[in-house]
């Protein structure tokens, strides 16, 4: 739901407020100059003063301090509607204030709600209609003075105005708030590196660029080792602290283009396009080192290694599946060899102990 005290329904009352200001307050001069020949009562004049000056600034706050903020908009918008349809009235319906009125009205109502609040509104400017004529009576004005032509030429130029630029503000808005939410359904939320569906559909990708036009890359598997030993040891808060922590890493120690995920729990994956086999042991082993070196002062006791099983691409490799599952058993033979190293998928896997400087 939208109406509540700390959303859409907040945004939406704001929102509204400068176009009512603008709107109401050079529609006031419409009304003024079409009335004004009609000779209102002084409660008219009253009236009207409150609801082009003021009803704003009212309606603004009521809705603001409501306990429903957009259910309130709602009704200020059927008020505006409704003192719309009173104020042609009272002017004997001027053709052309009127219509001025009433349109920009219209396409408020159409703009903050669409053809419910179109629908609402008109009915509202109609009981607005029978409400100033039951009070002043009926009539019909139907000539334009030159004064009622020129009080109106604000409300036909700047309240468009006003309301273009909201609206358009509010397309800014939606379109970042697209992109966030692309973005956040692409990442892990803990690590903030790219989740599982979304490594995997770029690991297709780069797999047919390589088929196509035989490009180098390597793949990593990367496994947090003893992790659950962790988790149990110092609990689930320093667990996720460690994963945050190998995320880090990732993100200063890898190139623009390497492409890194979280595969799942404490296994990780990186897609390193463009390099060889020397180069992403270079890379890898770099990676394990620096996360092997860190210490938390709180935690002396906690360490952190890795397993690291690589594989590079080869053009008869039949899937992007079979890819991964050559770095898989070179992480698994990594693992099964005393852990905390890194390892290249070969016909028989062996162990790659490479020295890195920083």
């Amino acid at each position: 739901m939208i109406d509540n005290r700390s959303g859409k329904g907040l945004s939406f009352v704001r929102r509204i407020y400068l176009p009512r200001i603008i709107g109401l307050g050079i529609g006031l001069f419409s009304v003024m100059a079409a009335i004004a020949p009609l000779n209102p009562p002084q409660w008219t004049w009253a009236l009207l003063l409150f609801n082009g000056l003021l009803w704003p600034h009212l309606a603004y706050q009521w809705a603001l301090r409501s306990a429903t903020p957009y259910q309130a908009e709602q009704r200020n918008i059927l008020l505006d509607s409704l003192m719309g349809g009173f104020w042609t009235a009272a002017m004997h319906f001027n053709p052309l204030p009127s219509v001025t009125i009433l349109s920009m009205m219209t396409m408020n109502n159409v703009a903050a709600g669409g053809k419910r609040v179109l629908v609402r509104g008109m009915l509202a400017q109609l009981a607005g209609m029978l409400l100033a004529s039951a009070l002043l009576g009926t009539g019909v004005q139907p000539q334009a003075t030159q004064l009622q032509v020129l009080a109106c030429l604000p409300m036909l130029t700047l309240y468009p105005l006003a309301l273009g630029w909201v609206c358009y503000q509010l397309a800014i808005k939606l379109a970042e708030h697209k992109r966030r939410l692309s973005a956040l359904s692409r990442t892990d939320s803990l690590t903030g590196l790219l989740n599982h569906g979304s490594w995997k559909d770029l690991l297709l990708l780069k797999f047919q660029i390589c088929q196509q036009q035989r490009l180098p890359a390597v793949i990593a598997l990367i496994d947090i080792d003893h992790f659950k030993t962790i988790n149990d040891t110092y609990g689930h808060v320093v667990g996720d602290c460690v994963l945050r922590q190998l995320s880090q890493e990732l993100k200063r120690n890898l190139r623009e283009d390497d492409l890194a995920g979280r595969y799942g729990g404490d296994e990780f994956c990186v897609i390193l396009p463009g390099t060889h086999e020397a180069q992403a042991c270079q890379a890898m082993e770099r990676l394990r080192e620096h996360v092997g070196a860190y210490r938390n002062p709180q935690l002396p006791d906690l360490r952190i290694s890795l397993s690291i099983g690589l594989a590079d691409f080869r053009p008869d490799l039949a899937s992007p599946e079979h890819w991964l599952e050559q770095a898989d058993k070179a992480l698994y033979a990594a693992k099964h060899q005393g852990r905390d190293q890194v390892n290249f998928a070969r016909g028989e896997a062996a162990t790659l102990r490479l020295a890195y400087p920083d």
